[in-house]
């Protein structure tokens, strides 16, 4: 991997992690339009460095909420950022039980099948439009729509439909406060994250030796920043009901993905 492409794959992964377009879908198109030069190990290196740049942009976004929601957690007395930590587990539940138990099916789901990631785009896209006409949004999560919003981010494990866009869109339809739902979005993924990152870090028997590093940090760096200027992006996009236009990308991209697929 030169300096070029970890630039590339930094950007795409800091956009894509945020924005309502599916990372996934993206990933699994650019392994036919880009082709897949990564194998085994450093392929699972390459996306454990990446990963941990968002990973980051997420935490130095929300700092202050995460640092308060700590302090609550550990407080002795109820509050209501330990009441949200709490949420954010329940959350993670669903998709933590089928990364566990349904991985091989899953993982199937990720063989460059680009009628599926078409068909999602264009999921993505219906629920990126009905959430822009939803005006009555003023509520707070629950801890019943957080495990409903769980649910919803699970089934983003498919590729091609989007997870932020899927769940943002789902916590509107459910009337929680659209700067409420994205804020939400962003923080119920990071246990996911991390777990995810620890998972192919036990899967890496050892760190490859053809990889450079001053590339590597470069990836890092992008994907750190990019990951920060989506991040705030998007959660300005959500307040001003302009979701519509991620909506018109993934109806497009979508189609060209199924013409593509399918011809």
């Amino acid at each position: 991997m030169n300096n070029l492409e970890a630039i590339f794959l930094g950007i795409i992964q800091g956009l894509t992690e945020f924005l309502p377009i599916s990372s996934s879908g993206h990933l699994e198109i650019g392994k036919i339009f880009l082709g897949n030069d990564f194998m085994g190990q450093e392929s699972l290196f390459i996306t454990l460095v990446l990963h941990f740049g968002t990973a980051l942009s997420t935490i130095f976004v929300f700092r202050k909420e995460i640092k308060e929601i700590l302090i609550g957690v550990f407080s002795l007395k109820p509050n209501e950022k330990r009441q949200l930590a709490l949420k954010i587990v329940i959350s993670a539940v669903p998709a933590a039980f089928v990364g566990i138990f349904f991985q091989e099916q899953v993982e199937t789901l990720f063989a460059q099948n680009l009628i599926l990631v078409g068909i999602m785009l264009i999921v993505t896209a219906t629920f990126l439009f009905l959430a822009d006409i939803i005006q009555n949004t003023k509520k707070a999560v629950s801890l019943s729509n957080a495990f409903l919003l769980g649910i919803i981010q699970a089934l983003a494990i498919l590729p091609g439909f989007s997870r932020s866009g899927s769940t943002i869109a789902s916590a509107v339809f459910l009337g929680i406060d659209r700067r409420k739902a994205a804020r939400f979005s962003f923080l119920m993924v990071l246990p996911l994250i991390f777990g995810s990152m620890a998972k192919t870090a036990l899967d890496l028997k050892t760190i490859p030796e053809n990889l450079n590093s001053s590339s590597l940090m470069l990836g890092f760096i992008t994907a750190f920043i990019s990951g920060i200027l989506a991040c705030n992006w998007m959660i300005s996009i959500v307040k001003k009901s302009q979701l519509k236009y991620f909506g018109f990308y993934c109806v497009i991209l979508g189609g060209l993905t199924l013409f593509y697929g399918l011809f």
